[in-house]
């Protein structure tokens, strides 16, 4: 069966000879669709056709990370990325909790913290959502297999197994969804040999003591946060600026927060070199690049957070066709999500120009699939989508950041509307609330299209989802001015923002 676009850019089904041989060969097993990858958005996917009525596999397998760490079906999100992310982010969170409470009566011993019994029930929740995963798949009557993929050709897999036994599949349609990982800096001395990264933090064990995360990623940031918030010694570095692809007023704010409330953070320095002492520990030799002066520093664990690589090296992309990025060895995709060759797609973190983030991994995924079955003709709108870094002080944003809507639209033309606020959960406790701080960025011009809303205080996430709403819609500054504030609350602030940068009036908020 092939797939040729009609009218709307519709799909319709025929059948047609697989290259290589005849459909239904012995040792060979051919679908309508094939998915490459068991993350968020390859499942998404595979899930949505079956539904739909296409006969689907999906073929996964986890690389153990350098030291060792494997886990199940669900990718990065479920297994090292979102959900036990989101849980550690709690568990400190927790912690500042109980340091307020006594200022609301409540009597409580000083707290100390677990690090095993924590990791012990994030890890067993993820194992309940591996095995989740495996049963919708059961009963939705998608095929799965765990081994290693490559292309044969463009309409054929071959599959190997931890024991080497090899399966080889055909597909009509092959979607790409295999994600990425963590970048080890192989150029440094002792990184790949001491250091650990995402991939590995979640699963430990133990508690990884004191700590040092280089990069400048959001997840650098969120890793340093939740351990400084869980008691331990954390150190940042950065070699140029913390959140590149943010706003950068807003990134300045979320980590001055983290450096008040005791996070260490070394700017403008670069690790040289990492080697074990003789108790174990690791010295970590680094370079301040304004001065060339070198420093050393001992740390228990070192935390590489600079990046991540796609998966596509060892996918033999080069036999189906399929072109990709020479530089980012991501795969080229076109607003179909289709790559060089047309029955092949891919999607999420692979796919070239694509946000890293979860949601529009599972979106994109089942708007392709309802193309392919001819149910839509929606493509995957990767404008204005919201997203939220779990720092200490969270930070929620949707759509432009203050520089790309200047660089866009010109000075003269935005108008930039901002407060300081306290959140009343801060005032009991006398909680600082320096950087708990919001703007929003809109056109200048009547009724002041809204570009862009940044939010930094508690709750971000929450805050964030409920106007990405509104925003996506089109909103204007006028129409959230109209909207009536839910009282008392954080999120009231964002539809009561009255002061505009232009006019040079102090933003904080006074009053209740």
């Amino acid at each position: 069966m092939a797939a040729l676009r009609g009218p709307a850019g519709r799909f319709r089904w025929r059948v047609r000879a697989v290259p290589g041989g005849a459909r239904g060969t012995a040792g060979r097993q051919c679908y309508d669709l094939l998915v490459i990858g068991g993350g968020s958005g390859g499942l998404a996917c595979a899930k949505e056709a079956a539904q739909l009525g296409k006969k689907v596999a999906v073929v996964d397998y986890v690389e153990p990370s350098p030291r060792g760490t494997r886990w199940g079906l669900g990718g990065t999100c479920v297994n090292v990325g979102c959900i036990p992310k989101k849980l550690m982010h709690q568990a400190a969170l927790l912690g500042g909790m109980i340091h307020d409470a006594p200022h609301y009566g409540w009597k409580v011993a000083q707290p100390l913290h677990d690090w095993g019994k924590m990791a012990e029930a994030i890890q067993n929740h993820v194992k309940s959502l591996n095995w989740g995963h495996r049963v919708q798949l059961q009963d939705r009557k998608v095929k799965y297999f765990n081994f290693k993929a490559s292309f044969v050709n463009p309409h054929m897999i071959c599959g190997v197994s931890k024991g080497g036994e090899e399966t080889l599949l055909s597909a009509d349609h092959i979607v790409i969804a295999t994600g990425g990982r963590p970048r080890y800096p192989t150029h440094i001395e002792g990184a790949l040999e001491y250091g650990i990264t995402s991939d590995d933090l979640f699963w430990l064990k133990e508690s990884p003591g004191k700590t040092l995360v280089v990069g400048a990623s959001y997840v650098a940031l969120e890793c340093a946060g939740f351990l400084t918030g869980l008691g331990l010694d954390a150190t940042v570095m950065i070699r140029s600026v913390p959140l590149r692809a943010f706003d950068q007023q807003m990134a300045f704010l979320v980590t001055e927060h983290m450096v008040v409330h005791g996070t260490r953070i070394l700017r403008g320095c670069t690790p040289l070199r990492v080697e074990r002492l003789s108790d174990r520990r690791l010295q970590v030799t680094w370079v301040d690049l304004a001065s060339d002066k070198k420093d050393t520093g001992t740390f228990d664990t070192v935390l590489w957070a600079v990046g991540r690589v796609p998966e596509t090296r060892g996918l033999n992309l080069e036999k189906a066709g399929v072109r990709t990025n020479p530089n980012t060895q991501k795969i080229l995709v076109d607003a179909q999500e289709a790559t060089s060759v047309p029955h092949i797609y891919a999607i999420g973190d692979v796919a070239e120009g694509r946000p890293e983030l979860t949601p529009t991994a599972i979106m994109a995924g089942r708007l392709l699939a309802q193309r392919l079955c001819s149910r839509s003709s929606d493509l995957m709108d990767y404008d204005n989508v919201p997203t939220t870094v779990f720092t200490p002080l969270e930070y929620g944003c949707v759509g432009l950041s203050e520089e790309e809507a200047v660089a866009r639209h010109g000075e003269e033309r935005v108008e930039v509307y901002h407060a300081y606020y306290k959140p009343l959960e801060f005032v009991i406790p006398e909680r600082d609330a320096s950087q708990c701080y919001i703007k929003m960025v809109c056109l200048r011009e009547p009724p002041q299209l809204v570009l862009g809303l940044h939010f930094l205080g508690p709750n971000a996430g929450e805050v964030t989802q409920g106007f990405a709403l509104g925003i996506k819609c089109g909103a204007s500054y006028e129409q959230v001015m109209r909207t009536v504030g839910i009282h008392p609350t954080c999120a009231e602030e964002v539809a009561k923002l009255r002061i505009s940068k232009r006019s040079g009036l102090d933003p904080t908020v006074t009053g209740c």
